[in-house]
């Protein structure tokens, strides 16, 4: 079991992230460990033998800060139906350097197509159209560190 939760997460993340530490490690009874480290380059590493996460600057500052309510806000024009990371990794577009991305914009997708691969642990994960539709645009950039419910992909 996890030691904690996505939003206990993102509360640990912004708090480290106003912090002048940095690094921050966190250690679960079964033996599980977190490291947040605070890192130039965008990198997402892991040690699966001592389950040993460090998760960089990027990742970090990409946590949506808290918008007041008097402050207006812009909407953005929503283009289509998201297509979310269901976990935090890297995001890549192709099953491998030099190859094809899976999809491009304007791409026809059926549901259960595979539309990019999410890496996580060292365990490539396929995240797959919910819907049939057409790709209409990608949010993320190959090889990009992304969260828990970040949009990938509009399908329209």
């Amino acid at each position: 079991m996890p030691i904690f939760n996505v939003e206990e997460i993102k509360e640990l993340l912004n708090a480290f992230n106003t912090s002048k530490a940095t690094e921050l490690e966190i250690r679960g009874i079964d033996g599980e460990r977190v490291i947040f480290k605070q890192n130039t380059g965008p990198s997402l590493t892991t040690d699966t033998s001592e389950q040993t996460a460090a998760v960089s600057h990027a990742a970090v500052s990409t946590i949506p800060q808290a918008v007041s309510s008097d402050m207006p806000t812009n909407e953005p024009v929503i283009k289509g139906a998201p297509v979310n990371s269901p976990m935090v990794g890297v995001f890549y577009a192709a099953s491998a350097p030099g190859a094809e991305p899976y999809v491009r914009i304007g791409s026809r997708v059926h549901k259960g197509d595979v539309l990019c691969l999410i890496e996580a642990m060292k365990l490539m994960n396929e995240v797959t159209a919910d819907t049939d539709g057409e790709i209409v645009e990608i949010c993320v950039e190959n090889g990009q560190v992304v969260e828990y419910g970040q949009p990938l992909f509009m399908i329209k």
